[in-house]
């Protein structure tokens, strides 16, 4: 089944050509919320805003997860090809960007802007063929009305490049049958009076062509008080003296404003077909006119970004682009600022050439540099030139070579950030990063063709994962499968597969266009210090890094650390992706971590790795002291606050803290037991124990824990042993599974009775409990659970007696003993607030919403919920709130509160499917069918 999104006309949605409902006009705002940014994470608030602007309602969240819930139901029912997923703090809409209509406008419109002059046309006319009226059609909306604003202009612009093609293609006469009403809707825009005036000029009619811009003049002089603009007076000259150059085929003898002074055209041959950029390329075609401004100086754009990323690709296929724009010439030179073939050009050198372009005989040019750059600033004074500077290794080669005159405009590529001209000068600095998996895609369709690549999907799928959207890479794997024809390209994809070989694969003979010697000649650039640091942020496990993190790693403070990662960012070698948070390009990071396993001592490495871990082993057991200050301590050498650890303090930041390195702690964890840093490991195991249970993360805390129990001599003592089993064992547990639970908590049971430990014997009891519970067997969770309660009744630790309390009223109600449940229930509630358990005192208020809703006494069920769930809200238990959602709408239902019920359930659902908790998910989407449609 295809689909196809609509928002270039309305918002819809087709599945084979058949409508889509996707409800009330508020729901379908949320679809084309998420359809503007497909394929990336749109955070919660920001949906938010963008469908209810200034005025959301008071639950806007719920209601937005209502909203985002039925649409899934909508689409999920009439195709597999489209997903809603939600994220941390953020929904994610995936689908094919093609079946979007304002993505393939995009994307024709950038493919027309590189093609040829017919295909050019064809393209440009497929783009705005989707345009089936406004964008979002007549949603009032502030964001949608600024968007709408935005893609209109899209559009226009659109049809001007269509007009300027068809102009070139002398399709004049049919133009005049539509310019004149264009200019009527957009009576001040030059570039379309310019249009219609040629088109006027080329069809006989050079007398209107005239008076239009008489018309034109006296309209900007009234409105705005203004003159036409440089490139209309230069046209209406040119008519006044009937320039051949107008004509078709312009005669050979130059036009009447151009000088007569040589007019170079230095630009080598863009580097192979060009996709993609969009973005990039609006933002340099801004500054076409920027040096047409009153008082404006020189514009000089900066295209930054790590070796291979295509600088120089995206600067000459501009420059090619708006050469026109440019009638006095291009100069170009490759500065070899990183070249791995030689040395950085001079600035001299540079000028020398340049001079010898605009006219002078070696007799002529200045043998100093001051005096070259003298000389050159007066040849290009008010010439309209662009000057392209390619591979500048830093602002002082540069500064020379800019001119003085505000009609020229310099385009520069740069391995580093050249921040100096941006501050001084006024540079606008365009940095790059990777092309995305469909550019990607398309690169290899235009080099291997779109038959070969659609052959094998997969396999093109793992060379462009492989790539991680490296132009430079992607070329180089086009290249040698280009090379082999028959050759299947899984045969490279497996070659790409093994990450100690991937450079090596990427590598030729050619030392510019080879991964690994392109990324040496940045790594030569960096001092030693700065080249250290580089090389263990390779070796750092996660897929990014904190300050804090580096400055563990490589034993430096903060603040040297955070100089060194300023000078790898100037680089490109890193990306400061959000404040105090760092990370590497896939293949960069291969080629750091190979850098420094080359040039640091294996211990020093060993040391670097194992500092990092105690780190974040130190971090997270502190954090978990937050989230469960009465937990059973890791061990009684550890205070509260770990010496060496990032300062958390509170619960909110031990959470915020957690959710962002989690990635960082796993890898963590498994390069530890790689290492043989065990107690490193074993501490991590522990301490994520909390924060995957409340997250409802049970894969990541079985795996964990299973793989350090794996090295058994990573447990210091018995009752380290006994922990870990009795943690696996609970894992085991919540996830159904009993016998392994069962084994695991009576080898637990076992060491704590062998260590004379009868805390850990009570809480192993509370685990069994839970086993027997998730087997069906309340009577058997029952008798743990009084097990676990003789226990901790002698051992003085009231958060513990009353959990055990708790157990007991919970398994009491279970089966059916309401007045004994009601008991045991009250005193552990009793406990749990005299002494702030604030954790045992949700569990204890969800047993009693449990046991009112089983006596009938449904509002006071639903009071005790309400407060269960603001509390593990406070806690970050997503877990367990899941839970008492889905109860919740369990009780609403039951007080005949339909709507309630649903938006309950409807919460209870988006978090189990989050969870993986495909069950629990399935039961309250039955519920939800049950219930019948939405009011």
């Amino acid at each position: 089944m295809s689909v196809d999104f609509v928002l270039l006309g309305g918002i819809e949605a087709r599945v084979d050509g058949v409508p889509v409902d996707l409800g009330h006009v508020r729901q379908r705002s949320v679809l084309a919320g998420l359809l503007v940014d497909a394929n990336a994470p749109v955070p919660t608030a920001r949906l938010v805003d963008r469908v209810w602007g200034d005025r959301p309602p008071q639950r806007a969240h719920a209601t937005l997860y209502s909203y985002v819930s039925r649409l899934r139901g909508a689409l999920a029912t009439a195709t597999q090809d489209v997903r809603i997923t939600r994220r941390t703090g953020a929904y994610v809409l995936t689908v094919d960007p093609s079946a979007v209509d304002v993505h393939r406008f995009r994307d024709l419109v950038a493919r027309a802007r590189t093609a040829g002059e017919d295909r050019a046309a064809t393209l440009f006319a497929q783009a705005l063929a989707l345009w089936r009226g406004d964008a979002f059609g007549d949603l009032d909306v502030p964001w949608f009305n600024a968007l709408r604003a935005s893609w209109h202009r899209e559009r226009h612009a659109a049809e001007l490049d269509l007009t300027d093609v068809r102009l070139r293609l002398g399709r004049h006469a049919e133009l005049l049958a539509e310019l004149p009403a264009r200019t009527e809707r957009h009576p001040l825009d030059e570039r379309l009076a310019g249009q219609l005036m040629l088109a006027l000029y080329r069809g006989g009619r050079r007398a209107d062509a005239l008076a239009h811009y008489q018309h034109l003049q006296r309209r900007l002089s009234a409105e705005l008080g203004a003159e036409p603009g440089p490139e209309l007076r230069r046209l209406h000259q040119r008519i006044l003296t009937t320039d051949p150059a107008l004509s078709l085929r312009p005669a050979p003898a130059p036009s009447a404003h151009r000088s007569p002074h040589p007019v170079p055209r230095q630009l080598p041959s863009p580097p192979g077909p060009f996709v993609g950029r969009t973005r990039e390329i609006a933002a340099l075609d801004r500054t076409l006119h920027a040096g047409d401004a009153p008082g404006a100086t020189v514009v000089i754009s900066t295209i930054g970004g790590i070796g291979g990323i295509g600088k120089t690709w995206l600067a000459l296929h501009w420059a090619h682009h708006n050469a026109a724009a440019f009638p006095d010439g291009q100069l170009y030179a490759d500065l070899r600022g990183f070249s791995p073939a030689g040395d950085p050009a001079s600035a001299s050198e540079v000028l020398q050439n340049f001079l010898h372009a605009l006219g002078l005989a070696s007799t002529e040019i200045p043998a100093d540099l001051p005096g070259r750059a003298a000389v050159y600033r007066s040849l290009v004074a008010d010439r309209r030139m662009l000057i392209v500077l390619d591979d500048a290794r830093d602002a002082e080669q540069v500064l020379p070579l800019l001119p003085g005159s505000p009609s020229c405009t310099v385009l520069i590529t740069s391995r580093r950030r050249l921040a100096g001209l941006v501050t001084a000068y006024g540079a606008r600095p365009l940095a790059l990063d990777v092309v995305s998996e469909a550019e990607a895609r398309d690169m290899l369709v235009r080099r291997l063709g779109a038959e070969r690549v659609a052959r094998e999907p997969q396999a093109v799928a793992a060379l462009l994962g492989s790539c991680a959207g490296l132009p430079l890479a992607i070329s180089v794997v086009a290249a040698r499968a280009s090379t082999h024809p028959g050759f299947p390209l899984a045969a490279l994809a497996e070659e790409l597969r093994d990450r100690s070989a991937r450079l090596d694969a990427l590598g030729t003979d050619d030392p510019v266009a080879d991964l690994r010697a392109v990324l040496s000649s940045s790594y030569d650039a960096l001092d030693a210090a700065t080249a250290r640091v580089f090389g263990l942020m390779g070796q750092a496990p996660g897929p990014d890094i904190s300050l804090a993190a580096a400055s563990a790693l490589t034993a430096l403070p903060v603040p040297r650390v955070r100089s060194h990662l300023r000078g790898l960012e100037e680089a490109h070698l890193v990306q400061e992706t959000r404040p105090g948070r760092y990370r590497m390009h896939d293949l960069v990071r291969l080629y750091a971590a190979e850098r420094a396993a080359q040039d640091q001592p294996g211990d020093a490495l060993d040391s670097a790795l194992r500092g990092l871990a105690d780190f974040y082993a130190a971090t997270a057991h502190d954090g978990d002291r937050l989230l469960s200050p009465q937990r059973t301590p890791f061990g009684t050498d550890l205070p509260d606050v770990t010496p060496g650890a990032h300062p958390l303090g509170t619960v909110e930041t031990a959470l915020s803290w957690f959710e962002a390195e989690h990635l960082c702690l796993l890898d963590t964890h498994r390069c530890a037991m790689a290492r043989g840093h065990y107690p490193q490991a074993w501490q991590l195991a522990w301490s994520l124990d909390t924060f995957h249970w409340r997250q409802g993360n049970l894969d990541d805390r079985t795996a964990m824990l299973r793989a350090t129990l794996a090295a058994g001599d990573s447990m210091g003592d018995r009752a380290q042993r006994a922990l870990a089993h009795r943690l696996l064992g609970r894992a085991h547990a919540a996830q159904g599974r009993h016998e392994e639970a069962l084994a695991d908590l009576q080898v637990a049971l076992t060491l704590f009775e062998e260590a004379g430990d009868p805390a850990g014997r009570a809480q192993t009891h509370l685990n069994l409990a839970l086993a027997w519970e998730k087997h069906g067997d309340d009577r058997q969770a029952l008798a743990h659970a009084l097990k676990n309660l003789r226990v901790r009744r002698t051992l003085h630790s009231p958060p513990r007696e009353a959990e055990a309390l708790n157990a007991v009223g919970w398994y009491h109600a279970r089966l059916g003993h309401h007045e004994r449940s009601r008991r045991y229930c009250e005193e552990a509630l009793a406990l749990c607030r005299r002494h702030r358990f604030r954790e045992g005192e949700a569990f204890t208020l969800d047993s009693l919403g449990y046991l009112a809703h089983r006596t009938g006494a449904h509002a006071l069920a639903l009071a005790h919920y309400g407060r269960a769930l603001a509390l593990r809200r406070e806690l970050g238990d997503a877990f367990e709130e899941a839970d008492t959602l889905a109860k919740m709408g369990d009780v609403c239902h039951a007080l005949g509160r339909p709507a309630e019920a649903r938006e309950a359930w409807e919460q209870a659902r988006s978090r189990y499917l989050a969870q993986r908790r495909l069950g629990q998910a399935a039961e309250v989407e039955g519920k939800l069918a049950r219930s019948g449609p939405p009011d």
